[in-house]
């Protein structure tokens, strides 16, 4: 008996992409991916696992970590954009696969270098980050989900989360992607 499969194996297993061009996911850099594909999957996927009160895209979500820095917005915005082609895994779950861990690295590796990102930003992008995750958990979530952020001296992001649908998402995430671009 013969099977089928819905993947496809080029140098790596590999996806496709709503814009019908193949992912590889051991291949990222060869792969023909575009901003496009990143703002569809990334305004497809609701954040914690889909734990919260209503649909919350990373899109959203990637909005207001690149609204909340001063510097690197652009680094900002695509700061999740692995999620576009990987998923958003909780970050409990990340700690048990370390192997997912290594292809995260290489996709974020190939986005950062198609968009000439700046690799100095992390630090900058990830204390912005955890400042948004702190008043989004506190607008998402159960009471005192965000104990961890006063323990630890983060202090939450003056954002507002909207529940964008997907495709108003999408299109906030192209618009301030080549507002960017442009500046």
């Amino acid at each position: 008996m013969n099977a089928q499969v819905a993947i496809k194996i080029k140098s790596g297993p590999s996806i496709m992409l709503a814009s019908g061009v193949w992912f590889d996911l051991l291949d990222p850099w060869g792969s023909e991916f575009t901003i496009n594909d990143i703002a569809q999957g990334l305004s497809n996927i609701c954040r914690y696992a889909g734990q919260c009160k209503s649909f919350y895209s990373v899109a959203e979500h990637s909005i207001h970590v690149a609204d909340t820095v001063e510097e690197y917005k652009l680094e900002a915005l695509l700061h999740d954009a692995a999620e576009a082609f990987l998923g958003d895994i909780t970050r409990p779950l990340k700690q048990l696969l370390p192997q997912y861990k290594e292809i995260e690295a290489s996709v974020e590796d190939a986005i950062l270098q198609r968009f000439g990102l700046d690799a100095k930003a992390k630090a900058t992008v990830k204390a912005a980050d955890l400042r948004v995750l702190a008043a989004e958990q506190a607008q998402l979530m159960p009471a005192g989900a965000d104990f961890w952020a006063n323990s630890s001296g983060v202090e939450r992001a003056a954002i507002q989360v909207e529940f964008l649908s997907p495709i108003t998402a999408r299109d906030r995430f192209l618009s301030l992607f080549a507002e960017l671009q442009a500046n």
